[in-house]
């Protein structure tokens, strides 16, 4: 007889997993897959290039089109410099919550939905679901891509998705995209007495980073106080710098991290274009003083943003469960913009609040995680 996890206990069991984005998430990616197998349900795994870390995708119920998608991610953020009371790797319940790495962002819903398998199985399910769960959420959603492409191929294609991040239970329909650099400048060091032969690596930053002010001023001139994004434009950030040998020499290195939180009405190509061309106007004033300088661009990261459906079949799905009727959009990013620009009709939803996201004693509350279990059990219902 095949172990049957209660959700707390499923969650307890992913959290023991420490799959911190920098680390493999391969053991709890093969425990989904031996338990998974135990109640005769097929488990695919898609290994990224170096074969560290997987996606896990599965497909309950009959092999036809129009089920449902439930959409997760198996990595966490870092605990290290972190002031933690409990320890990350175990859940402890306390003031009414479950804590732990992972418990709210969002191994919680995970688990609700793997400890749900066998109700699944047991339901004669009319409409198919879809568990997908992904690797390197955390640093950009790229794990997901290659798994909605195998999905596509593979399976009975699905109507909707439901990405289960933290949403406090409500539908959410729209986030911003996202756009990230790594900008590394080498310039040529010089005496600072003699700079006007020398390339200062750090003044030449200084004008991109001008550029980055001057992009933020025009998006906040230009938003709509209608937009229901917070805040109501696209943001231009710079996070970390570094450069600089000594006081008095010409910088040679310099660099920076960037990012952009994109409205979903924007383009994030074309706001890599205008910075890739103003990066080239600089470096070709570098190098009209010295050749060998340039400036190299590492793209970071790249998440479409999700946009409100018209009728969205899978908001729908979330509101006619949760009878909730906010409409509800947030700022950060997801992996649910891949699957709306895959063709799925895509809406977030969760137990948790994304404020103890990240957090030292992240948690999420008993409520909520009820809340889960109830919408996964109404979820199965609606789907029988």
């Amino acid at each position: 007889m095949p172990k049957q996890y209660t959700p707390l206990e499923m969650m307890a069991k992913l959290i023991s997993f420490p799959t911190v984005s920098t680390e493999t998430n391969l053991p709890l990616v093969e425990f989904v897959a031996d338990y998974l197998k135990s109640w005769g349900v097929e488990p695919h795994i898609i290994y990224n290039d170096t074969g560290d870390k997987a996606n896990l995708y599965a497909h309950i119920g009959p092999m036809i089109e129009g089920g449902v998608i439930l959409s997760g991610h198996t990595d966490v953020v870092p605990v290290t410099g972190q002031n933690w009371s409990t320890d990350p790797w175990t859940v402890t319940e306390r003031d009414d919550k479950y804590f732990g790495r992972g418990t709210c962002d969002m191994k919680g819903f995970d688990a609700i939905a793997l400890a749900a398998v066998p109700d699944m199985l047991a339901a004669d399910l009319k409409r198919p679901i879809q568990i997908a769960l992904s690797y390197d959420e955390e640093i950009g959603c790229e794990g997901v891509i290659p798994m909605i492409a195998e999905l596509a191929e593979k399976m009975p294609k699905a109507a909707t998705c439901i990405v289960g991040e933290p949403s406090l239970m409500k539908a959410v329909s729209g986030h911003k995209g996202g756009v990230g650099f790594l900008t590394q400048i080498e310039g040529f060091e010089i005496h600072s007495s003699l700079m006007h032969r020398g390339v200062s690596a750090i003044l030449a930053a200084g004008t991109l980073l001008e550029w980055h002010n001057e992009q933020l001023a025009e998006a906040m001139s230009k938003a709509d106080p209608d937009c229901p994004f917070d805040p109501p434009f696209t943001t231009y950030h710079v996070g970390t710098i570094t450069g600089g040998t000594a006081g008095n020499i010409t910088a040679k290195n310099c660099e920076f991290v960037s990012d952009y939180r994109v409205l979903p009405t924007e383009d994030p190509d074309e706001i890599r274009a205008r910075y890739r061309a103003k990066v080239a106007e600089v470096e070709a004033k570098m190098q009209a003083i010295r050749p060998e300088t340039r400036i190299k661009l590492t793209s970071k990261f790249g998440v479409p943003g999700l946009k409100p459906e018209e009728n969205g079949a899978a908001e729908a799905i979330v509101r006619q469960l949760t009878g909730n009727n906010s409409t509800n959009v947030v700022s950060y990013g997801t992996e649910a913009g891949h699957f709306q620009n895959a063709g799925f009709s895509t809406v977030i939803c969760g137990p948790g609040s994304i404020e103890q996201a990240h957090q030292p004693d992240e948690f999420i509350s008993i409520a909520q995680f009820g809340a889960g279990i109830k919408f996964m059990q109404n979820l199965i219902k609606h789907l029988s």
